[in-house]
């Protein structure tokens, strides 16, 4: 099951979140804290950051579990979805999504919360990363609970 809603990802009751990630090119402390990453640092703290730069560089669409620090997830899912030059593209945030749901089930997840994947420091069009997202989930995520989240000012 696939559902759009507007609100806050970390307000979301799932397993996991999906925070959409640089390439882990350079490091996390000296990336000004904005969007989804910024949110979770913020409310999560730095622990998921420490275990994600362990893992050096991401391969464009690629996704990596860290614990989730002080959020009450189970896990944070983090993809590779801009390139070098701080854009997405349909492709990178296809194999985000793909991975990131492969990711879900090799730990035993069976809820996760998306955001936009691209549309916010990626730059792509909104509308067209929901599109390009929702085909992907449609097709991969099988059993999973899965809940798109369109960020939403409270």
């Amino acid at each position: 099951m696939v559902r759009v809603v507007e609100g806050d990802l970390l307000d979301q009751r799932v397993d996991a979140i999906v925070n959409a990630w640089n390439r882990n090119i350079l490091p996390w402390w000296l990336l000004l804290p904005q969007g989804v990453s910024g949110a979770i640092k913020r409310r999560a703290g730095y622990q998921p950051f420490r275990e994600l730069r362990r893992v050096g560089p991401m391969p464009l669409g690629t996704a990596v579990v860290t614990s989730a620090g002080r959020l009450p997830y189970q896990g944070i899912i983090h993809v590779a979805g801009i390139n070098l030059l701080w854009r997405a593209s349909e492709q990178s945030i296809r194999d985000s999504v793909t991975n990131a749901l492969a990711r879900a089930r090799e730990h035993g997840f069976r809820s996760v919360a998306f955001p936009v994947i691209g549309a916010g420091s990626g730059g792509f069009n909104e509308a067209r990363a929901l599109e390009v997202m929702r085909s992907a989930l449609e097709a991969g995520a099988g059993g999973l609970e899965v809940t798109v989240v369109r960020f939403h000012r409270k």
